[in-house]
């Protein structure tokens, strides 16, 4: 049995929470918010977040994050992708090098365009840091549904240790040693699946959605490849896999704010009535520098940025998609296509 303490307290905080309780683990859960971890400990419940979901009374919520952190040998960060570099920095009086860390977070940093293992390395170089990813709602790994998932480090022990620690009779966990393939992948797909949700919105069809989810997965990775990560990666579990879930499911916040784009909101009203992290909309302008700066062709995310940061209506985005140059489609075998 390991202590292990959950930073944040979302769907996502929640449900890893009570997956390690029941892999056996001593667990606790860390929020910022005073009112959430009392009506989190008193309820057993968030309401808001995870409805339906009973926590164990063995796992404690507090706000103090010096207790929490003690004695621990695990640290799961599940926080929006744009609070990792602070989070970050405050766990420096509290960890060493043999802690790890692993991050359950989606996103690319918005000012410096790097992963999230990354900045956790450049803040705290000397732990020992995992990403887990893959195609996973919250509500469903706290159902105890069967879900796969993959853990990533550069270091086998410590892919090995993150697996070993979410896997049970209903979570397969692989494992990777291609970090910046599994975070590409998980951060990028929410952008592509915010363009779904804006097809939705549109009244578009099956089609259209296909040909985003496709045509995506080849832009996702084609920047990955560049940035030097494996491109088996991509057809995988944290590549194809989650993008499919996300453009897809029901749960998808990033597909549900598209839509409400697509049916006419701004961008800013589409996020406060989903009234949860959008982390596809945080994630579009990193993914669209990189495009930029890796020299890659990435037409849908350039979409998605004029939407969100230029004012680029959605029906001109899909005419300015469908009207560019003739192309073979796989431009990797033709190198004269660009």
């Amino acid at each position: 049995m390991s202590k292990i303490v959950i930073l944040g307290s979302g769907s996502m905080g929640i449900a890893v929470s009570v997956l390690l309780d029941l892999n056996g683990h001593d667990v606790v859960m860390w929020t910022p918010i005073q009112e959430e971890a009392d009506m989190l400990n008193k309820t057993r419940e968030h309401k808001d977040r995870l409805p339906g979901i009973k926590i164990p009374e063995r796992i404690k919520c507090t706000t103090d994050f010096g207790e929490a952190l003690k004695d621990i040998e695990a640290v799961i960060l599940t926080v929006p992708s744009q609070r990792m570099r602070e989070t970050a920095i405050r766990l420096k009086n509290y960890v060493d090098d043999e802690t790890i860390l692993i991050s359950c977070s989606k996103g690319i940093e918005e000012k410096t365009g790097m992963i999230l293992t990354d900045v956790l390395k450049e803040e705290l170089p000397r732990v020992k840091v995992a990403a887990i990813s893959g195609p996973s709602y919250a509500i469903e790994i706290a159902r105890q549904l069967p879900t796969a998932l993959v853990c990533a480090s550069s270091d086998p022990k410590v892919a090995l240790f993150g697996q070993n620690l979410f896997m049970n009779a209903n979570v397969r966990v692989y494992a990777s040693d291609d970090m910046l393939g599994v975070e590409i992948g998980g951060a990028i797909k929410n952008v592509i699946a915010f363009c779904a949700g804006i097809s939705d919105g549109l009244g578009f069809g099956y089609n259209t959605k296909a040909a985003l989810i496709t045509r995506g997965l080849t832009e996702i990775t084609r920047l990955g490849i560049a940035m030097g990560a494996e491109k088996s990666t991509f057809s995988g579990l944290t590549g194809m896999g989650d993008l499919i879930l996300t453009c897809t499911g029901e749960y998808s916040r990033n597909r549900r704010a598209g839509i409400l784009v697509g049916e006419g909101m701004s961008v800013q009203e589409a996020i406060k009535e989903v009234n949860m992290v959008v982390e596809g909309v945080a994630t579009a302008r990193p993914a669209y520098e990189l495009s930029k700066k890796y020299n890659v062709s990435m037409p849908i995310i350039t979409q998605a940025y004029n939407i969100i940061h230029n004012g680029l209506k959605p029906k001109d985005a899909v005419v300015d998609l469908m009207s560019r140059d003739k192309k073979y489609e796989d431009e990797d075998s033709y190198s004269v296509i660009s």
